[in-house]
């Protein structure tokens, strides 16, 4: 069960230029009010409030609208840690995906692989839940600036290209 926003704002207080999140009360005898509340976990800090876990972006997100996000909370600068407001968006399960770095493989480029079977790149793009072959170029530049073209018309301002 989340807690409410009253509850949240209660015990926590959210600075929107900085991203720190800090305890407003002593949630326990171990830690004191005003110390950051929550501890790393991968990259992303993990808060208990309320009887449960919560990422910090979606605690900042209760904080400052009065609702839990229906979704999910993205990063701009894919920087886990990185909890300032101006840095924080909605955002679906594949525009979430769409806005991360490339994978490793042999391109060097996001989503661009060498496809045997035609000896051509191959670029595509998912989304939907359904993988998309844009096409089959020469050059892994070629297939990177058409993978970079679509993922502009399909994501906007979540594409990434490198």
């Amino acid at each position: 069960m989340k807690p409410s926003a009253e509850t949240v704002r209660e015990y926590l207080h959210y600075d929107p230029d900085t991203g720190v999140i800090r305890w407003r009360v002593s949630p326990s005898r171990n830690v004191r009010a005003g110390t950051i509340a929550g501890a790393d976990c991968e990259g992303y800090r993990l808060i208990r409030v309320g009887g449960g876990r919560f990422r910090a972006h979606h605690v900042a997100w209760v904080y400052m609208t009065g609702e839990w996000p229906p979704h999910q909370v993205d990063h701009r600068d894919m920087d886990r840690s990185n909890n300032r407001w101006a840095n924080l968006r909605l955002a679906t399960h594949s525009q979430n995906r769409a806005n991360t770095r490339k994978t490793k493989n042999h391109s060097g480029f996001k989503c661009v692989y060498w496809y045997p079977r035609t000896n051509r790149w191959r670029a595509g793009i998912g989304f939907g839940g359904k993988q998309k072959t844009i096409g089959y170029f020469k050059t892994a530049e070629e297939a990177h600036a058409a993978y970079c073209k679509e993922a502009e018309r399909v994501w906007g301002e979540f594409a990434r290209g490198a």
